[in-house]
């Protein structure tokens, strides 16, 4: 299930130039583009006119333009051109797509999944140190960006990241330490916002592993506790702090749903320590093999999607972050914000998009769209 009327970071803003770029999320496709301010704009990937993908066509001033018939969309998604139309004739008003409210910050680009008006809206979330810019700054640190994919469902993956009891197994041998797995009572650190949960986190000190090889001959005997925290974003980031005694580590991670079974971690790694370009490499490097470790065990999770029924699995004092983050989503779904992934089947045969704040601005426009919105009557007839 995808939760609507939430900001999601969806892409990194570095990745979206002067060509229209497709990003898929639980099963629908959006575009994202530039306008030549710079500013990103995120529409429904479905020209209305025969169904063609607006992110094979190019962007003209302050439209994007579909590669079958040429048809162009402005910022707000209303059709300004049909070329095959002789001049003056009136364009349909039929004739437009979904554009959803859309900002670029942290590095990420963040586009609002749903249909509420701006007042209604949940903030953007506020990443821990991070500088009001539209790139992945802070005083102090270095960043660098990559992803990794998972064959797993994205709620799966971001409990992972916020898992502190698996790290003394899933990543023993590297930070974490097996013969020492208890987990500290903790807090947890719930901040919510004109009624938003905005993020929750907690913060714990982990006995690192003994050092191998050679370093197992000059390293201190006794190592000190490394203060950890961890937490999330909702709807789909999540934060590592990891503090050492040469300076922080910060992971931010983006989980992106492609649909039920299948999610890419977009992540941000920072560091306060190695701050020149030459350790972004070894960084990189450094953080797909936390994924790798974790890798085969959320694949190998089941069920695949994550329960409903919150007994549906054993929990424990230390799984508190996760149980956060579960009854978050049990909110939601219980306000009936859910939408469900469509099928293979359902998509070959109808196309049906996230509902955008236009069509509740609009009600009296609602038989002026073409694509009926995921989860309503039409979409259900049509499929």
């Amino acid at each position: 299930m995808l939760i609507k009327n939430h900001w999601y970071a969806v892409e990194f803003g570095q990745q979206v130039g002067d060509r229209p770029l497709q990003v898929k999320v639980h099963g629908h496709d959006l575009v994202l583009w530039r306008s030549p301010n710079g500013t990103v704009n995120a529409q429904s990937d479905l020209c209305v006119h025969r169904g063609g993908s607006l992110a094979g066509g190019e962007v003209v001033g302050e439209c994007v333009r579909c590669p079958y018939h040429g048809w162009r969309y402005d910022t707000e998604g209303a059709c300004v051109e049909i070329p095959a139309n002789r001049p003056g004739l009136p364009i349909p008003r039929k004739a437009r797509i979904d554009t959803y409210p859309c900002v670029e910050r942290y590095g990420f680009v963040w586009v609002f999944l749903g249909d509420l008006a701006a007042e209604q809206r949940p903030p953007l979330p506020e990443l821990y140190g991070m500088e009001l810019h539209t790139e992945a700054r802070a005083e102090g640190f270095r960043a660098v960006q990559g992803e990794f994919t998972w064959q797993a469902n994205y709620d799966r993956v971001l409990e992972n990241a916020i898992d502190i009891a698996h790290t003394p197994f899933v990543h023993a041998g590297s930070f974490g330490n097996r013969d020492e797995p208890e987990i500290q009572d903790f807090d947890l650190e719930e901040i919510h916002d004109n009624g938003h949960l905005v993020s929750v986190s907690a913060t714990v000190d982990l006995k690192p592993p003994l050092p191998s090889g050679i370093w197992r001959l000059i390293a201190k005997k006794e190592r000190p506790p490394v203060n950890t925290s961890t937490g999330f974003y909702p709807p789909n980031v999540s934060l590592l702090i990891v503090r050492l005694p040469m300076g922080d580590m910060r992971l931010f991670t983006a989980a992106v749903p492609l649909d039920e079974h299948t999610t890419v971690s977009k992540f941000c790694m920072m560091r306060s320590f190695f701050t020149g370009g030459w350790a972004d490499k070894d960084s990189h490097k450094r953080t797909l093999k936390i994924f790798r470790e974790d890798q085969p065990t959320v694949e190998g999770q089941r069920p695949e999607l994550l329960p409903f029924d919150l007994s549906a699995e054993l929990h424990v004092k230390s799984d508190s972050i996760q149980l956060a983050y579960r009854r978050w989503r049990q909110e939601q779904l219980d306000k009936g914000l859910g939408l469900a992934a469509p099928t293979d089947e359902e998509s070959r045969r109808a196309a049906a998009v996230i509902p955008s704040p236009a069509r509740a601005a609009e009600p009296e426009m609602a038989s002026a769209w073409v694509f009926p919105t995921v989860g309503s009557a039409a979409a259900g007839a049509d499929a």
